[in-house]
């Protein structure tokens, strides 16, 4: 057995904690209750300063000068987006949303746990100013959700993880469409026709058989300063960009197969040749098959998840979940946008979720998984009420006033908050296949 070194017994429990897929979920909880402590502390001041101050790229007549918050949730959230949107498309093509019969049950579910939540918003607010928040309940984190479930472990089939996972990024497809359709004030064509020819371009390249990363990053780059001169959310460009990203591999599984096995012999004989400058030139091939054999778009998902989960989504929640708590604040659950937010995420996604799911199911549209009960799918729906980044995100877009901001983050976090412990209760007794 191989000797640890001592770098590897110290960083051996960080890599562990990386490794894990609740671990993002638990980087954004540190990060929310950082902020509430931050924002309701003596350091508030503070807080708000620093999210404020603005930082510029640039000179002159070509500098971009934002406060540092929007840097956050207009520049690192589409990457994001377009971690979101690498998501989406493997799931179009290989995953649970590439047929009709696998994408269905959670297509029902998306539909049904949106529909509901924003109704029960609209029903508190649907005659006051504050209506344009609807969207707000509708979203579901998914990093959230599916790193509660990973913490339950072998007590929730995979399948379940499979069925919640889908319905979260169909969930992700609505929000994008809500937020380019219904949160875009004004539109300025130039900028979007420029951004869409840096799409056909980045399309063109992609049948070339472009496979560099560097290319495609520098052309999103452009195309997400269209976007955001445009007065279409820049986001969206990170969404857009995915889509352009290849998605075969230059080496199928079987070429790779025989040319590793291939290379292997090769290194064999070469190595009881005692002849180490041949060997490595044979590794390098071997670490090239490995690349041929992997799509940018499978590459670009990997490299870019940890930085999403570790850095990119808690520095979101670090920036935008400091609400401050005064005196009066449980007065803010009689405010409508609050009650329309927290009721919208913790009873619409319930509702909304199991109902259509279960009217899917019942109408021969969809399949339930044979190992999944019914319990585990309501329990399923419960943490789908996590609206978490998505609700901030979605908030920032939908009002201007700080008050209405603030009330709505107390309806998110108080939502989110009630959705993952019944969500967690339920799925613990549920047990596994009953």
């Amino acid at each position: 057995m191989k000797k640890k070194k001592p770098i590897d017994i110290v960083l051996s429990p960080f890599q562990e904690f990386i490794k894990n897929e609740a671990a993002g979920g638990i980087l954004l909880i540190a990060a929310t209750v950082i902020a509430l402590v931050w924002a309701n502390s003596g350091f508030g001041d503070l807080y708000k300063s620093i999210w404020e101050t603005k930082f510029t790229i640039g000179f002159g007549e070509y500098a971009l000068s934002k406060p540092i918050i929007l840097w956050i949730n207009d520049g690192l959230m589409a990457i994001f987006f377009f971690v979101v949107g690498l998501e989406i498309k493997r799931e179009l093509l290989v995953g649970e949303l590439s047929s009709i019969s696998k994408a269905s049950l959670p297509i029902a579910a998306a539909i049904g746990g949106m529909l509901v939540p924003a109704l029960i918003y609209f029903g508190f607010n649907s005659s006051s100013e504050s209506l344009s928040g609807w969207a707000i309940p509708t979203a579901t984190d998914i990093a959230f959700a599916i790193g509660i479930l990973a913490l339950l472990g072998s007590r929730v089939p995979t399948s379940l993880k499979v069925f919640l996972t889908a319905l979260a990024i169909v969930d992700d497809i609505g929000a994008v469409l809500v937020i380019a359709i219904f949160y875009t004030s004004e539109i300025f064509l130039g900028y979007l026709m420029w951004a869409g020819i840096i799409f056909a371009l980045m399309f063109m390249f992609n049948k070339l058989g472009v496979r560099s990363s560097l290319v495609y990053f520098v052309l999103g780059l452009v195309m997400w300063l269209m976007f955001l001169k445009s007065g279409i959310h820049a986001t969206i460009a990170g969404v857009i960009g995915a889509m352009a990203i290849p998605a075969k591999t230059e080496l199928n599984k079987e070429q790779f197969i025989n040319r590793i096995t291939s290379l292997l012999g090769k290194i064999k004989s070469i190595v009881q040749g005692r002849d180490e400058g041949e060997s490595s030139g044979a590794i390098q091939e071997m670490e090239n098959a490995v690349h041929e054999v992997e799509s940018p778009l499978q590459r670009l998902e990997h490299s870019l998840h940890y930085l999403v989960s570790f850095f990119i989504m808690p520095v979101f929640a670090l920036a935008n979940a400091g609400v401050i708590i005064e005196s009066d604040f449980l007065n803010s659950f009689t405010s409508l946008i609050t009650l329309g937010v927290m009721l919208g995420l913790f009873v619409g996604k319930q509702i909304g979720i199991t109902i259509f799911t279960y009217l899917a199911v019942k109408f021969k549209v969809a399949l339930l998984p044979g190992d999944v009960s019914w319990r585990q799918i309501y329990g399923a729906a419960a943490l789908a009420g996590i609206g978490f980044t998505m609700s901030l995100f979605i908030t920032n877009l939908a009002f201007a006033s700080d008050v209405f901001i603030a009330e709505a983050k107390v309806g998110i976090l108080a939502g989110s908050l009630l959705s993952g412990i019944v969500g967690w209760i339920v799925l613990t007794g549920a047990g596994k296949g009953h």
